[in-house]
């Protein structure tokens, strides 16, 4: 008798367990911050720090891409960025130089435009990642 209480109390720990590991893998990802303006319009806050790699396009494709830290700061639902650090050779912009520049809304990015370490404003169309930790190109 107490074999048999003790194998079912086994199993029901089992059950217990189980169904805790498979709840936590249906855990849904954060919430996307957001913050509310003056007039009450709720929109994305990117605001913060953002590891970024960097894609040389065009004649410097053959360079690649190279890791940067981009500092985005929010007014409204307006933003721009700084490179935190220099971009290495042969690209330009230093540290402190302003990299990114757009608009937010209460579905993600509006309008987003990168700046070259030359002073080129770049039109881009991009999305933030359901999390709201990764801005994706395309």
């Amino acid at each position: 008798m107490i074999r048999k209480l003790a194998m079912w109390l086994v199993c029901f720990v089992a059950l217990i367990v189980w169904i805790g590991f498979a709840a936590a893998q249906m855990a849904r990802p954060a919430a996307m911050k957001t913050v509310k303006l003056s007039n009450g319009q709720e929109v994305f806050d990117i605001s913060g720090e953002w590891d970024t790699a960097v894609e040389n396009l065009g004649a410097k494709s053959k360079y690649g891409a190279y890791p940067q830290v981009f500092k985005i700061t929010q007014e409204g639902n307006s933003f721009t960025g700084i490179r935190m650090k220099d971009n290495p050779p042969p690209a330009y912009g230093k540290a402190g130089s302003k990299c990114i520049q757009g608009e937010v809304d209460k579905n993600g990015l509006k309008k987003l435009e990168i700046i070259t370490g030359a002073g080129h404003y770049l039109p881009t169309v991009s999305t933030i990642s359901e999390d709201g930790n990764k801005i994706k190109r395309g």
